[in-house]
C-alpha cells in the first residue's frame, strides 16, 4: 500500500489564494474548504486509499517560546483565519483522518506519521503532499518522498541531494545556516545556500565542521569568513538547527486507521451548505468503488 500525507495547512492557503470564493448558506467564505476537499477528493478518485491530513489548528508553536521572531498568526486574512477550523471539520466529515495540531506544528505531525508508516513492512511508500523544504528532512530513499503537487514533481533522497546539494538528514543544518524566511528564522550572516550546500555536503552536521576553515576539505568562497561567523554565532545556529528539526513523537500512526472508506453524513449536509452537492455523490462513488 502507500500512504499520503498532506499538509492540510499548506492546501488550505494555496487554495485561498487560488480558488474561487465559494459562501455558505449562511454568508460565511468557504472556498478555500471546498477546494481542499476538492483535492483529497481528486487524490481518492486517481487511487490515493490511505490518508492523513495535519493542520496548524493554532500558527503558534512551542518553537515560538524558543525563538520571538519565530512564525506566528499576525497578518492572516480574516477570511482565511475563520476556515482554518472549519477545515478540520470538512475534512473529518469527508471520512479523512485529521490531526489538529496546538504545541506542535502541521510538519511535526507530518514528519511522525511519515515515520510511522514507514515502520509498517506492509506500506510500500510514504507520499509526503507539500513541497516545504523542512519536510525534506523526512525523506527516505524511494520509501518516504515529496510530492509537490501544483508541479507534479516528486523528489526522493536523490531529488533532495539535487535541487539543495545536501542529503535529508542534513536538512535542518542547512537550514539553519541559510534561513527559512516562510518560518521566521535569518540563518547566519553570509552563509547562503551555495556555502551552506558545499559544506555540509562534506561534513554533513554542523558539530563535524571544523572550527578552522583552514582544515576544511572544501574551499567556498569567503571561507574564512564564514568559518568565524559560525564560531561567533554557534548558539543561534544550535537555536535554528532546533527550530528546523522536526518532532516525529506525534501523532502514532495506525496504517490501517487511514484507509479510505466513506464520507460521514454530516458531508452530505455540509457539501449542500456550499453549493456543491456533487462533492457527496464523488464521496460516495468513491466509497462504493472500495467496496466491491
Amino acid at each position: 500500500m502507500r500512504v499520503h500525507l498532506v499538509d492540510g495547512t499548506y492546501e488550505l492557503f494555496r487554495h485561498f489564494y487560488g480558488a474561487p470564493a465559494v459562501t455558505d448558506t449562511s454568508g460565511n467564505e468557504r472556498g478555500a474548504v471546498a477546494g481542499v476537499v476538492q483535492t483529497l477528493l481528486g487524490m481518492l478518485e486517481e487511487g490515493a486509499t490511505h490518508i492523513g491530513v495535519a493542520t496548524d489548528h493554532v500558527i503558534e508553536s512551542f518553537r515560538n517560546d524558543l525563538y520571538s521572531g519565530y512564525k506566528t498568526g499576525e497578518g492572516i486574512d480574516p477570511l482565511l483565519w475563520g476556515q482554518f477550523e472549519p477545515l478540520e471539520g470538512a475534512v473529518g466529515a469527508l471520512g479523512v483522518v485529521i490531526w489538529p495540531m496546538v504545541e506542535v506544528e502541521a510538519d511535526d505531525a507530518l514528519a511522525a506519521a511519515a515515520a510511522s508508516a514507514a515502520a509498517d513492512p506492509r506500506v510500500e511508500q510514504v507520499v509526503l503532499c507539500t513541497p516545504d523544504k523542512d519536510l525534506a528532512q523526512c525523506v527516505r530513499g524511494d520509501r518516504v518522498v515529496q510530492l509537490d503537487r501544483r508541479s507534479g514533481e516528486v523528489r526522493n533522497a536523490d531529488g533532495v541531494m539535487a535541487k539543495f546539494g545536501v542529503s535529508p538528514a542534513s536538512i535542518p543544518d542547512y537550514l539553519a545556516l541559510v534561513g527559512d524566511s516562510a518560518d521566521g528564522f535569518p540563518g547566519l550572516p553570509g552563509w547562503g545556500a551555495k556555502a551552506a550546500s558545499t559544506v555540509l555536503a562534506r561534513y554533513g552536521r554542523l558539530e563535524d565542521i571544523p572550527a578552522s576553515a583552514a582544515d576544511w576539505d572544501v574551499a567556498p568562497r569567503g571561507a574564512t569568513k564564514l568559518a568565524l561567523v559560525l564560531r561567533a554565532r554557534w548558539e543561534d545556529a544550535m537555536l535554528f538547527r532546533t527550530l528546523a528539526t522536526l518532532r516525529t513523537d506525534q501523532p502514532v500512526v495506525k496504517v490501517d486507521e487511514l484507509e479510505y472508506r466513506s464520507p460521514t453524513p454530516g458531508f452530505e449536509t455540509l457539501a449542500a451548505s456550499w453549493g456543491r452537492p456533487k462533492l457527496f455523490a464523488r464521496a460516495q462513488a468513491i466509497a462504493a468503488g472500495r467496496s466491491v
